[in-house]
């Protein structure tokens, strides 16, 4: 107790000196919530809509990075595995993207497709589940429009007509799924109306295999049969595994994630830096009491102590309103996208940028502490 007396009576004394070292924490804080969110943002905003497909195993070929780039495999692959026990369904899903003419503007812009038979379950939206949708679906040229896709897209309004791929489409409904980061918007339409627009695509080519299980079976041992019966130009996902398998795709593979990181690094080396400097500063003009401390018989883990002390107590000053801070970021964000790049707090981050936090004051005064502990009071005084 007398150790933290000593080293918040140190930190004290200064008290512009302490607000500048909270702020510097803060910032640093926030900066590293900040990366952590956005690069959850991207985890989820690229993976979310797996959740939407009713399906627990899923198909895709071995050459396939994630959703938007699959490569196509043959359809008799489902055919394949249907009889395998605990298979309840098998549902064929395409996938690509077209060009999408805005009818306000007459800019045509990419856009990504999904075709799928009207008469699967395949998506679990409500918009789709309603009965009239699937009839909907099977008129010629009619398509879904994602609520989430960008303005630039034009009217979303049932009824609008414009052009897909110089073909005539029109808006027959609408649901909210998001593309991620690979799509500013997407559709849904028949399987029929898939080949129409990107002719001469054939059916007996799919870009995902869905497979709906039977209640209460276990899709990690379906899996594993599914993979022996099938050859190599075919690989088997669960749920989970194909959201890790495309979440690593863009962590590991891309530019983003790995701004993101390097975010997170700089931000805690901005922190160090800006923690060194005030307890450096702050040891430097208490000198002399350190050496008269080792003169009076102190020893210098005494002092590493009490250097390390305050540290602690920087980082712990420091977190409380950056956390706070960032949390209001947090909901900033969230609202001035609609939702479409949900930036949330959970437990484990808040424990993860503490234990940053920490180790990033804890560092700054094991190097800032030397000072003190090689004071020697014969030069001082």
């Amino acid at each position: 107790m007398a150790r933290i007396s000593v080293a918040w009576a140190n930190l004290m004394h200064e008290r512009t000196r302490l607000m500048v070292a909270i702020s510097g924490v803060a910032f640093a804080v926030i900066l590293i919530f900040m990366n952590l969110g956005f690069m959850g943002a991207l985890i989820s905003t690229a993976t979310n809509f797996y959740e939407q497909f009713n399906a627990d195993l899923f198909l895709i070929s071995p050459e396939t990075l994630e959703i938007s780039t699959s490569t196509a495999f043959p359809r008799e692959r489902l055919y394949q595995i249907a009889g395998v026990d605990g298979v309840e369904r098998t549902m064929p899903l395409y996938s690509e993207y077209l060009l999408w003419r805005n009818p306000e503007t007459g800019v045509s812009r990419a856009i990504f497709a999904y075709g799928f038979n009207p008469n699967d379950p395949a998506f679990l939206m409500p918009e789709l589940q309603e009965e009239n949708a699937r009839h909907i679906l099977s008129r010629p040229d009619t398509v879904f429009m994602d609520r989430f896709s960008r303005p630039e897209f034009g009217p979303q309004d049932i009824g609008t007509t414009t052009e897909a791929d110089r073909r005539r489409a029109i808006i027959g409904g609408t649901y909210f799924l998001g593309g991620g980061f690979a799509a500013d918007g997407t559709l849904i339409m028949s399987d029929q109306n898939f080949v129409r627009y990107l002719a001469p695509r054939p059916l007996n080519l799919i870009n995902v295999g869905l497979v709906k299980l039977n209640p209460g079976i276990s899709p990690d041992k379906v899996a594993e049969t599914m993979r022996s019966l099938l050859p190599a130009d075919v690989d088997v996902y669960t749920k989970p595994g194909i959201i890790q398998h495309d979440s690593e795709y863009w962590l590991e593979s891309t530019s983003i994630g790995f701004i993101f990181s390097m975010g997170v690094v700089v931000s805690f080396v901005v922190g160090a830096v800006i923690v060194y400097q005030i307890l450096f500063t702050d040891i430097r003009d208490h000198l002399p009491e350190y050496a008269t401390m080792k003169a009076m018989g102190y020893r210098s883990k005494y002092l590493f102590k009490i250097v390390l002390q305050e540290a602690i107590l920087l980082a712990v000053l420091g977190y409380v309103p950056g956390l706070v801070a960032a949390l209001g970021l947090y909901h900033l964000t969230t609202k001035a996208t609609a939702g479409t790049l949900p930036v949330a707090m959970n437990g484990g981050r808040v424990i993860f940028v503490l234990s940053l936090t920490l180790l990033m004051c804890c560092l700054s005064g094991l190097i800032s502490v030397r000072k003190a502990v090689t004071a020697d009071p014969a030069e001082i005084f």
